[in-house]
Protein backbone atom coordinates (compact mmCIF):
# COMPACT_ATOMS: atom_id res chain seq x y z
CA UNK A 1 0.00 0.00 0.00
CA UNK A 2 1.31 3.50 -0.72
CA UNK A 3 1.76 6.00 2.52
CA UNK A 4 -0.14 9.59 1.53
CA UNK A 5 0.41 12.87 3.41
CA UNK A 6 -1.79 16.05 2.35
CA UNK A 7 -0.27 18.97 2.60
CA UNK A 8 -1.11 22.79 1.40
CA UNK A 9 -4.45 23.36 3.59
CA UNK A 10 -5.42 26.40 5.62
CA UNK A 11 -7.59 29.48 5.77
CA UNK A 12 -8.59 30.95 2.51
CA UNK A 13 -10.79 33.86 2.01
CA UNK A 14 -14.04 33.13 -0.51
CA UNK A 15 -13.17 33.21 -3.98
CA UNK A 16 -9.46 33.03 -3.49
CA UNK A 17 -7.29 29.72 -4.62
CA UNK A 18 -5.16 26.90 -2.85
CA UNK A 19 -3.50 23.88 -3.91
CA UNK A 20 -3.15 20.81 -2.16
CA UNK A 21 -0.63 18.33 -2.89
CA UNK A 22 -0.22 14.92 -1.80
CA UNK A 23 2.69 12.81 -1.52
CA UNK A 24 3.57 9.04 -1.71
CA UNK A 25 5.52 7.05 -1.00
CA UNK A 26 5.60 3.29 -1.21
CA UNK A 27 5.00 1.02 -4.35
CA UNK A 28 5.58 2.78 -7.83
CA UNK A 29 3.53 5.95 -7.75
CA UNK A 30 2.96 5.93 -11.46
CA UNK A 31 1.08 2.80 -11.14
CA UNK A 32 -1.80 4.04 -8.99
CA UNK A 33 -4.91 5.86 -9.80
CA UNK A 34 -5.48 8.38 -7.32
CA UNK A 35 -8.16 10.45 -6.30
CA UNK A 36 -9.44 13.00 -3.77
CA UNK A 37 -12.41 12.78 -1.06
CA UNK A 38 -13.67 15.66 1.33
CA UNK A 39 -15.58 15.64 4.41
CA UNK A 40 -17.53 18.63 5.73
CA UNK A 41 -18.62 18.85 9.53
CA UNK A 42 -21.73 16.84 10.00
CA UNK A 43 -21.50 15.46 6.19
CA UNK A 44 -20.02 11.74 5.35
CA UNK A 45 -17.34 11.59 3.18
CA UNK A 46 -17.58 12.58 -0.78
CA UNK A 47 -15.99 12.59 -4.01
CA UNK A 48 -13.86 15.44 -5.19
CA UNK A 49 -11.92 14.25 -8.20
CA UNK A 50 -9.77 11.35 -9.36
CA UNK A 51 -6.96 11.11 -12.02
CA UNK A 52 -5.70 8.06 -13.80
CA UNK A 53 -2.58 6.01 -13.32
CA UNK A 54 -1.11 7.95 -16.16
CA UNK A 55 -2.93 11.28 -15.85
CA UNK A 56 -4.62 10.59 -19.19
CA UNK A 57 -7.97 10.72 -17.81
CA UNK A 58 -9.94 12.87 -14.54
CA UNK A 59 -12.92 13.12 -13.11
CA UNK A 60 -14.34 15.87 -11.64
CA UNK A 61 -17.32 16.26 -9.10
CA UNK A 62 -20.34 18.31 -10.44
CA UNK A 63 -20.51 20.58 -6.85
CA UNK A 64 -16.97 21.40 -7.87
CA UNK A 65 -16.72 21.05 -11.99
CA UNK A 66 -15.16 24.36 -13.63
CA UNK A 67 -13.37 25.33 -10.15
CA UNK A 68 -11.42 22.72 -9.09
CA UNK A 69 -8.62 20.46 -11.28
CA UNK A 70 -6.53 17.64 -10.52
CA UNK A 71 -3.16 16.92 -11.91
CA UNK A 72 0.07 14.66 -11.15
CA UNK A 73 3.43 14.87 -11.40
CA UNK A 74 5.00 11.07 -11.42
CA UNK A 75 8.47 12.23 -11.51
CA UNK A 76 7.81 13.69 -7.99
CA UNK A 77 5.34 11.33 -6.63
CA UNK A 78 2.92 13.69 -6.18
CA UNK A 79 -0.89 14.69 -7.05
CA UNK A 80 -2.65 17.96 -6.35
CA UNK A 81 -6.05 19.34 -6.17
CA UNK A 82 -6.21 23.59 -7.25
CA UNK A 83 -9.10 24.93 -5.71
CA UNK A 84 -10.10 28.28 -7.51
CA UNK A 85 -13.03 30.34 -6.72
CA UNK A 86 -13.30 28.64 -3.22
CA UNK A 87 -16.89 29.09 -1.79
CA UNK A 88 -17.60 28.45 2.42
CA UNK A 89 -19.56 25.18 1.45
CA UNK A 90 -16.30 23.60 0.22
CA UNK A 91 -14.78 23.51 3.97
CA UNK A 92 -13.97 20.44 4.50
CA UNK A 93 -11.08 17.95 5.41
CA UNK A 94 -9.68 16.52 2.29
CA UNK A 95 -7.99 13.69 2.25
CA UNK A 96 -6.05 12.06 -1.09
CA UNK A 97 -6.71 7.95 -1.51
CA UNK A 98 -4.75 5.36 -3.97
CA UNK A 99 -5.69 2.39 -5.56
CA UNK A 100 -3.35 -0.04 -7.47
CA UNK A 101 -6.36 -1.58 -8.76
CA UNK A 102 -8.66 0.19 -11.27
CA UNK A 103 -11.19 2.22 -9.92
CA UNK A 104 -14.60 3.59 -10.05
CA UNK A 105 -13.63 7.12 -9.49
CA UNK A 106 -16.33 7.85 -6.88
CA UNK A 107 -16.39 4.98 -4.87
CA UNK A 108 -14.25 5.41 -1.84
CA UNK A 109 -14.36 1.51 -1.41
CA UNK A 110 -12.20 1.24 -4.81
CA UNK A 111 -9.31 2.89 -2.90
CA UNK A 112 -7.04 0.73 -0.72
CA UNK A 113 -4.77 3.51 1.42
CA UNK A 114 -5.64 7.01 2.41
CA UNK A 115 -4.02 9.96 4.04
CA UNK A 116 -4.29 11.06 7.48
CA UNK A 117 -6.03 14.45 6.06
CA UNK A 118 -5.74 18.13 5.80
CA UNK A 119 -8.25 21.12 6.86
CA UNK A 120 -9.27 23.75 4.23
CA UNK A 121 -11.62 26.36 5.77
CA UNK A 122 -12.96 28.77 3.66
CA UNK A 123 -14.09 32.27 5.19
CA UNK A 124 -16.63 34.18 3.92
Amino acid sequence: QAQLVESGGGLVQAGGSLRLSCAASGRTFNSYNMGWFRQAPGKEREFVAAITWNGMTTYIADSVKGRFTISRDNAKNTVYLQMNNRKPEDTAVYYCAASIRRVRPSAQGSYDSWGQGTQVTVSS
